[in-house]
């Protein structure tokens, strides 16, 4: 992806051609993140099961109020697809009135997160990790959306939502209804998909925002009997957490998920900041502060009964190859949500559902590398396995555990990476057998290690040398002790001679 280039210092400029450049920028900027950010936040909450408000809500809360606060300045926050499985089934066991003491009571545990300044721990993330998580939450996003493309209900878990595709396009087949559905949302897709190759004057809408209208066009000059979009206002779904609800917070059940909001929110967001750092050269991300932000936001948002937020990819990307400059952008997409929302909402009601997921399903293809994991696996073979575990383990378990199973992996492959260790033996003569060892000994090279020392003539001396070594951890010195102790009672004449030590 072309990278945006550095913005001049702001001490090149005057104030005045600060504010204006700016300007220029960010207010057709914030137009495109908006267009991009309407039909995500409504399908994002379609598809966690919970009115569509109530990702309005969280947009504008994101746009608003996030935007404004320091962190990072170009990313965009609002519903997160990747919190769609965990939203949906917490809805289903805790009910929707729980919903909003969730999300505030793990907005809390990131500010808490963030004054402890552990915002900064994820810099130390694996780019396949980061990579296979996107990957991941891509692919349960399309095999979820798949289900709403023909309007038909999707299965619990990944691995349901694939194992039932075969069925769902038997039946799709079957049924005039949902072909009629799934043609909207196919059509919905080709225009996404075709837009980016029109001339550059066409492009200047949205392609979301074309392919929606198109889509509701269609569904209304046609009169297609497909599924829509169900909106009452703002004002009639924001549902503050009363006394009752909180008492929610003494279930074990529901503090789980509070954590589990609380560390994957945190996660994806931080993990989008690292994407979105490498996407343009302007001021990084500081990772404490927007840890703080999003906890501010998701606080809010638990306090207006709305959905969970985090930084999302999708609408950040967008923000960042439209231009813009500042966090202005962010602020006023919020504004162009809010009164889209309170103006318009009658508009929305006329969306085809399949339209949504149609868009989703695009947005979610876009988070799945598969051209960079071909070149990826022919230079680092390790990465490129590390990316596709952590995407399996994303659609097999859910976002966090798929996520530190491939932290696991990375720690593990960079362990074997550094520990490597140099045997050379030199038996040559009648003499000692000289033993040098160089490099990291480290229990991960421990069989080869002590397989070499077992295979060594008895009844000579050993000269033992471990000046090259620059690490000898605990568990090889133990093992070397070891068989010393052993290598001397072979006979008398055996000594073992250790040369320099570590």
């Amino acid at each position: 992806m072309t990278r945006r280039p550095a913005l001049r210092p702001a001490a090149d400029r005057s104030p005045g051609q600060l504010r204006l450049a700016d300007l220029r920028a960010d207010l057709p900027a914030s137009l495109v993140v908006f267009l991009v950010a309407l039909p995500l936040c409504v399908g994002v909450a379609v598809a966690s099961g919970v009115p569509a408000e109530l990702g309005l809500i969280t947009g504008i809360v994101g746009g608003l109020l996030t935007g404004l606060l320091p962190g990072s300045s170009l990313q965009v926050s609002g519903p997160a697809a990747g919190l769609t499985v965990l939203v949906f089934a917490a809805v289903q066991e805790h009910g929707l009135a729980t919903l909003g003491v969730i999300t505030a009571a793990a907005g809390l545990l990131q500010l808490a997160m963030g004054a402890l300044r552990l915002g900064r721990l994820f810099r130390a993330i694996s780019v396949s990790v980061v990579q296979g998580m996107l990957a991941g939450i891509g692919l349960v996003l399309i095999s979820g959306q798949l289900y709403a493309l023909a309007d038909a209900k999707a299965p619990a878990g990944g691995l349901g939502k694939l194992a039932g595709l075969p069925a769902l396009l038997a039946d799709t087949a079957a049924s005039p209804g949902a072909l009629t559905a799934a043609a909207v949302g196919l059509g919905t897709v080709a225009v996404l998909v075709l837009w980016p190759r029109l001339p550059a004057r066409v492009r200047i809408v949205p392609a979301p925002l074309v392919a929606v209208a198109a889509a509701t066009a269609a569904t209304a000059l046609f009169d297609l009997s497909v599924g829509k979009v169900e909106v009452a206002g703002l004002a009639g779904v924001i549902d503050v957490p009363g006394g009752s609800d909180l008492a929610a917070l003494g279930d074990v059940a529901v503090l789980g998920t509070v954590l589990a909001f609380a560390l994957i929110a945190s996660a994806e967001s931080l993990f989008s900041a690292a994407a979105v750092d490498r996407l343009h050269d302007g001021a990084r991300t500081q990772y404490n502060r927007e840890l703080i932000a999003q906890g501010v936001g998701n606080t809010v948002c638990g306090a207006l009964g709305a959905l969970p937020m985090t930084a999302v990819i999708v609408r950040s990307a967008a923000n960042v190859q439209a231009g813009a400059r500042t966090k202005a952008s962010r602020v006023l997409h919020g504004v162009w949500l809010l009164l889209f929302a309170a103006l318009f909402p009658a508009a929305l009601s006329v969306i085809p559902l399949a339209a949504l997921a149609g868009v989703l399903v695009h947005a979610g293809a876009k988070l799945v590398p598969a051209r960079a994991l071909v070149p990826l696996w022919r230079a680092h073979r390790g990465e490129a396995v590390i990316l596709v575990a952590t995407a399996l383990a994303v659609v097999v378990t859910n976002l966090f555990e798929g996520v530190l199973l491939g932290l696991l992996l990375s720690v593990l492959k960079s362990a074997w990476d550094t520990s490597q260790l140099h045997v050379d033996v030199d038996r040559r003569g009648d003499g000692p057998v000289r033993v040098t060892l160089a490099g990291n000994a480290t229990f991960l090279r421990l069989p080869r290690l002590l397989d070499t020392l077992e295979q060594l003539p008895t009844g000579r001396i050993v000269h033992l040398d471990l000046s090259g070594l620059r690490h000898l951890d605990h568990a090889c010195r133990s093992a070397l002790e070891t068989w010393e102790e052993r290598h001397n009672r072979v006979g008398e004449s055996v000594v073992v001679r250790v040369t320099a030590g570590v």
